[in-house]
């Protein structure tokens, strides 16, 4: 019997192929549809006298023919010899479409096919160049133009799929629909809630050869005493991935290609999101974030979801967009205890540091004396856990100063590492000179391993999950479970297939019931992903 790793591999090799069949086809045809423009306004310039209307439809009929011929090919055949096939079946058209031209314009036109077939050529090569999109998609250097081209390939696929997120063809008949919540009954005030996202911070104690300040263990420990491991999807960068993860509840893996532009198609697409329900338990939402607010869309996408208040670099007045923690701690501080004397509604503040963020070649806070590396340890790796240390000590800060100034109010509190920084690319396998955008992370692999910790003041949350690591997107049930508030039919579902699938989400063995879930989430409208 085939390894539940050996199945997935095989199911990820079998998606390849999918896009590279989209791919191959998106770069034939758009590179045809382009040079069809650049070729009329010539051809009728040399040749006024040809019948562009036969032109066009002996072009056209060759176009449709590639997409026929590669449509066969992916239905029937062994999709690992399409990606071969592809670029012979497009050069024999378009050399044939070469022959028709001469034929009907002159021998001027097979000049420009002739740029036509170099075009295709040029094209497919970059991506093959380009290779299987990868963690960081934003950042392929030199690979502009054939970038361009092969992101039709996944746009033809979501358009093949018929929506965007990757969801079974139809829902459970033994399962009811999924209801969208419209409010939230709670016998009690619940806690405030604050959550931490720590920028590239990952607990170093998950790395044994490290040598480091293990005084530093304490911040990634939860009340129970235990470090709980998080999986998420991102690599060196791309935070946004694990926010909308943990904000929307679902994997961003499931979004094949199109993964890194959530944030902007789901604005006002989503339903049921963590803000949402806790704006319906009653909770005021607010951010505090340490970019300008319209970074990646997120004002938009954060006001879409739940989180109409955010403070910005500029509203926090920033003097840079990579403060140390305790700046950001400070002004939601601030607020919290402004809100606290005004207010008897619950309060969610969501902070986002950075002082742990790339690069790592200068020092930070130089000022500061704290501990980094032990003896021998490179300078990026010195560097990074120099800045650990410096965030376990604003984060002390911190949780002081909630029981100083907030003496009587009960808190939840979580924390969470939204990625691993670059400097750990030598512990997983690659070496120091090696780039983030030539890092393809397994998602099995230890690259994409944080933590999460929940910490309760004046306030016992109740027991976690024991499973060794917890995928990303079952952290906001994860918090709604432990403020004690009442779940959605989502949310249900989404605790009850963290423990069927042992923790996991996109690689979950049970992938059936993963993919059902998503259906019931679409055909619900908390997720509109058509």
């Amino acid at each position: 019997m085939m390894s539940r790793t050996g199945a997935l591999r095989v199911e990820r090799e079998a998606k390849k192929d999918r896009v590279g069949v989209a791919r191959a086809i998106c770069i034939g045809t758009s590179a045809f549809f382009l040079f069809l423009g650049l070729d009329l306004p010539i051809r009728e310039a040399l040749h006024p006298e040809a019948d562009l209307g036969r032109v066009i439809a002996w072009r056209t009929a060759g176009a449709l023919t590639i997409l026929s011929a590669l449509w066969v090919f992916q239905r029937n055949l062994d999709l690992r010899r399409v990606v071969r096939w592809t670029s012979l079946i497009l050069s024999l058209t378009l050399v044939a479409l070469g022959g028709l031209a001469v034929e009907l314009g002159g021998l001027e036109s097979s000049y420009i096919f002739t740029i036509d077939y170099f075009a295709v050529a040029i094209g497919t090569y970059g991506w093959y160049g380009k290779g299987e999109r990868r963690h960081m998609q934003f950042y392929f250097e030199n690979l502009y133009v054939s970038s361009f081209y092969a992101s039709w390939g996944e746009t033809l696929e979501t358009l093949w799929n018929g929506t965007m997120l990757e969801a079974a063809s139809a829902a459970p008949i033994n399962k009811p629909p999924l209801a969208i919540p419209r409010s939230c009954t709670t016998a009690e005030k619940p806690p405030h809630i604050i959550l931490v996202h720590q920028e590239s911070v990952v607990p170093p104690a998950i790395f044994p050869t490290l040598s480091y300040d293990r005084s530093v263990d304490s911040m990634f420990k939860s009340f129970d005493g235990e470090l709980h491991k998080m999986r998420v999807e991102t690599y060196g960068g791309a935070s946004w991935l694990t926010e909308f993860s943990i904000l929307a509840g679902v994997s961003t893996q499931a979004f094949g290609g199109m993964r890194q532009f959530v944030q902007t198609f789901l604005v006002n697409r989503l339903s049921d999101t963590l803000p949402q329900r806790l704006e319906q338990c009653g909770y005021r939402n607010v951010v505090f974030y340490p970019m300008l607010r319209n970074f990646v869309s997120n004002d938009k996408f954060y006001a879409s979801v739940g989180l109409k208040e955010i403070y910005d670099l500029k509203a926090q007045k920033a003097p840079s967009a990579q403060e140390r923690d305790r700046f950001y701690y400070a002004n939601a501080l601030d607020e919290m205890e402004r809100h606290v004397k005004a207010s008897d509604k619950p309060l969610f503040t969501y902070i986002q540091t950075m002082s742990a963020h790339w690069p790592y070649d200068w020092t930070f806070e130089p000022q500061e004396q704290v501990a980094g590396g032990g003896p021998g340890t490179y300078p990026e790796m010195h560097e990074y856990l120099r800045r650990v240390s410096l965030a376990k000590r604003d984060w002390d800060f911190m949780l002081a100063e909630l029981k100083r100034r907030m003496p009587n109010e009960r808190i939840l509190v979580v924390s969470y590492g939204d990625h691993q920084p670059a400097a750990t690319r030598t512990l997983i396998g690659y070496n120091h000179e090696t780039d983030l955008e030539d890092i393809p992370i397994d998602i099995e692999g230890p690259g994409f391993i944080t933590y999460y910790a929940v910490e309760g003041i004046n306030y016992q949350p109740p027991a976690l999950p024991s499973h060794e690591i917890v995928d990303v997107p079952y952290l906001a049930t994860l918090i709604q479970e432990a403020a004690r508030l009442p779940l959605s039919d989502a949310n249900k579902e989404r605790r009850a297939l963290l423990d069927r699938c042992q923790g996991r989400y996109y690689t979950c063995a049970r992938k059936d019931d993963i993919l059902a879930f998503h259906r019931r989430l679409i055909d619900a409208g908390i997720i509109v992903a058509r």
